[in-house]
């Protein structure tokens, strides 16, 4: 149960807050900027709508690549790898920008995703870790929702900087501002306390071995790991692929302008970005299987409404609840990753289970939308993925436990064997 009177926040934990919300402002404003400008590329590179696909799923292979990024921050520590990452985005936005062909754009977008997904699951890893319990899922909730507001801005920009004499070039060159928002902010932070303190105990008398590359599917946690890989594969396959074609649905079988759905995706986003910021409360009132529920049914609905309804008014309202439930998902599963292993493997276990498995669905599925849509058209490949959320629900309700007001040192312990886990974490 969460605590009637939640502990306030530390002045630190409040510039933290700050600065992990900028941190995760980008991975929203990355990820609309490619769905934004997907038409305009693919007449600009010369690819087809099978193409189209391919070159999401190619530059998504990014995300999995961000497991070797992630998994670092079990032995670098949080603070230095949140660090590396920024600037690696910061340079490869910047060069996608200056990309001359299809090849090194998808290569310099590969790029800019791994250091964003990495620089995302560290931030999600320092909320669980620095701040209270009672406070961690509204928290990790608007750190997520950031991202939505990293989203809104770049649909707002995208049609201004589309008229531009670079054109989609310039929504990629503004990709360098957090380089210098960073130069800012980093002063201020430090080390997790949890990561502190269990790295000079463990490094108290000779430095820990690197772990080896299978070393968590070794402990106690292994199933617990594939099981949120696939979830979170589940859920990679869903939402984020509407987010991603809906445009080009909309540019091909509704008979919208690019102005028009351009304006119909950034009110959904406006309309539904306060909605965001409130998930990670509620997650904390309501639990986060029953908060699960809600989500996830609601990401369903609103799949198969913006795939299937033409009138202008149900669209939106579709494509809001898509908004509203594309974070959600992500906030709901990065509490259960961060919540359910301990402080020397959670990056491991987030690398695993949402870099290396879960971010196959991410990678894999634009191509296979991007094949049914060349031979049925978008609708049928987007209406499809709905039973997706539905399916990512029943493994969370049927193999996951509550995790909801506890702390992380007993979180972790939910369902595992106290003396095997320790051991096996060595």
């Amino acid at each position: 149960m969460a605590a009637p009177f939640p502990s306030p926040l530390t002045a630190y934990q409040k510039r933290l807050f700050v600065l992990l919300s900028v941190a995760t402002f980008f991975e929203g404003y990355d990820f609309m900027a490619l769905a934004q400008l997907l038409p305009n590329l693919r007449g600009d590179l010369g690819l087809s709508r099978e193409g189209g696909g391919w070159l999401v799923s190619v530059i998504n292979i990014g995300t999995m690549l961000a497991y070797f990024l992630v998994r670092l921050a079990d032995r670098w520590g949080r603070k230095r790898l949140l660090s590396l990452t920024i600037i690696g985005y910061t340079v490869s936005s910047f060069c996608s920008g200056l990309a001359v062909g299809v090849i090194s754009f998808a290569l310099w977008q590969l790029f800019a995703r791994m250091f964003l997904i990495a620089e995302w699951a560290v931030a999600i890893v320092y909320a669980a870790e620095e701040f209270p319990a009672e406070r961690r899922g509204m928290v990790i909730g608007v750190i997520q929702a950031s991202a939505s507001l990293g989203a809104i801005i770049c649909s707002a920009l995208v049609p201004m900087l589309l008229t531009t004499s670079l054109g989609w070039r310039s929504v990629y060159f503004l990709g360098s501002l957090p380089l210098l928002l960073m130069a800012v902010l980093r002063r201020s932070l430090r080390e997790t306390e949890r990561f502190a303190s269990w790295s000079s105990d463990a490094w108290a008398q000779q430095p820990p071995p690197p772990q080896r590359f299978w070393h968590i599917l070794q402990t106690p946690y292994r199933n617990r790991v594939l099981v949120m890989g696939l979830i979170w594969t589940l859920s990679y396959c869903g939402i984020g692929n509407v987010i991603t074609f809906w445009k080009e649905l909309a540019l091909s079988a509704r008979g919208l302008s690019d102005a028009q759905a351009g304006a119909l995706i950034a009110s959904a986003a406006v309309l539904g970005m306060p909605f965001t910021y409130l998930v990670g409360k509620l997650l904390d009132r309501m639990g986060r299987r029953r908060g699960a529920l809600l989500i996830l049914v609601g990401a369903t609905l609103g799949v198969l409404g913006s795939a299937s309804f033409e009138h202008k008014g149900l669209l939106l309202s579709s494509l809001v609840i898509c908004v509203i439930t594309v974070t959600g998902q992500q906030v709901v599963l990065n509490a259960f990753t961060a919540e359910l292993f301990p402080t020397e493997l959670r990056s491991s276990a987030f690398a695993w289970s949402n870099n290396l498995l879960g971010r196959v669905g991410m990678v894999v599925s634009p191509a296979l939308v991007g094949m049914v849509a060349e031979r049925s058209g978008y609708v049928v490949a987007l209406q499809g993925i709905a039973v997706f959320p539905l399916l990512a629900l029943l493994l969370i309700l049927g193999l996951l436990p509550e995790t909801n007001g506890r702390e992380l040192e007993d979180t972790a312990r939910l369902g595992i064997s106290v003396n095997s886990a320790s051991e096996g974490a060595k």
